[in-house]
């Protein structure tokens, strides 16, 4: 990932969508009411997660979901480490920075997964900042079960009580894929819990329409967003135990714009077959 030159693709791959939220985290890091501080975003994020950001917001790209969702999950994993939690696997981690700029303990041992090239790219640029934890980065496909399916039982047989964090990618996948990676995750014993961010079929349909000819360009269209909602992944040994919208979250948090301010009293759960746009996070706990 290196910066580009200006008749490129807005948007090369999937992992360039790493660099966009790294400049939503940048942005607020510098608010004097942070909700978190994130002071590597933008070093990470670059001239070229700038330009990404600045161009789509011609396409709509609001950023308080992803300061939302950035809350929940913290939230989630300092819950989930006071409850016994120590192994952190990150699937399709990007730009995440949790183990530099969360206090966590030393003695937790942390796993960013993700595609060789972004990676590389951060390896290099924070090569000089030092993680509160043990952190390990694992190149790799996750879409590859063969590949993927003994790296995460080696990790389980290291682990007695795992937290799966996976942000940002389900949208990516088919259905047969994330089915066949909730069963992967469920065949290890020790991967108690699943945080995961989850769409409905309406708002997908919205974003394929906003951003939708951005990343099908680069060849990574957005696919799942289940009219089932958090129930599709029972079947493959998930349940939820925890639904938020960001909708409501960013309502609490007092990110929502004004415009927006009224659907936060729609109902919080995840609607009737996915009819009415809803973006939310789900934990989930082994069936």
């Amino acid at each position: 990932m290196t910066e580009p030159v200006q008749d490129e693709k807005l948007i090369r791959n999937v992992s360039d969508t790493a660099l966009w939220a790294a400049v939503f985290r940048a942005e607020e890091n510098e608010r004097p009411d942070a909700l978190f501080r994130d002071p590597l975003a933008k070093r990470l994020a670059g001239e070229r997660g700038v330009r990404i950001e600045k161009e789509m917001k011609f396409s709509g790209s609001p950023k308080w979901p992803w300061i939302a969702r950035t809350v929940v999950v913290d939230q989630t994993i300092t819950e989930e480490i006071a409850a016994g939690t120590d192994m952190v696997i990150n699937l399709a981690a990007g730009l995440d920075t949790r183990p530099y700029r969360m206090d966590l303990p030393a003695t937790l041992t942390w796993v960013e997964i993700d595609l060789p090239g972004i990676i590389e790219y951060k390896e290099e640029m924070l090569a000089n900042y030092k993680p509160a934890c043990q952190l390990e980065r694992i190149k790799l496909n996750l879409t590859d079960g063969s590949e993927l399916r003994p790296v995460l039982a080696e990790l389980g047989r290291r682990a007695k009580r795992a937290l799966i964090v996976c942000e940002g990618l389900l949208v990516y996948l088919s259905r047969d894929e994330v089915a066949g990676l909730s069963s992967d995750l469920a065949a290890v014993p020790s991967f108690r819990q699943w945080i995961l961010d989850l769409v409905s079929p309406a708002l997908m349909q919205m974003m394929v329409k906003q951003l939708g000819t951005h990343l099908e360009a680069a060849g990574s269209p957005m696919k799942f967003g289940p009219e089932e909602g958090p129930d599709f992944f029972v079947p493959y040994g998930w349940k939820p135990v925890r639904v938020q919208s960001m909708l409501h979250v960013a309502a609490r948090l007092r990110r929502l714009p004004l415009g927006l301010r009224l659907f936060a009293l729609l109902p919080d759960k995840f609607p009737a077959k996915g009819k009415r746009p809803w973006g939310g996070a789900c934990l989930m706990a082994r069936v």
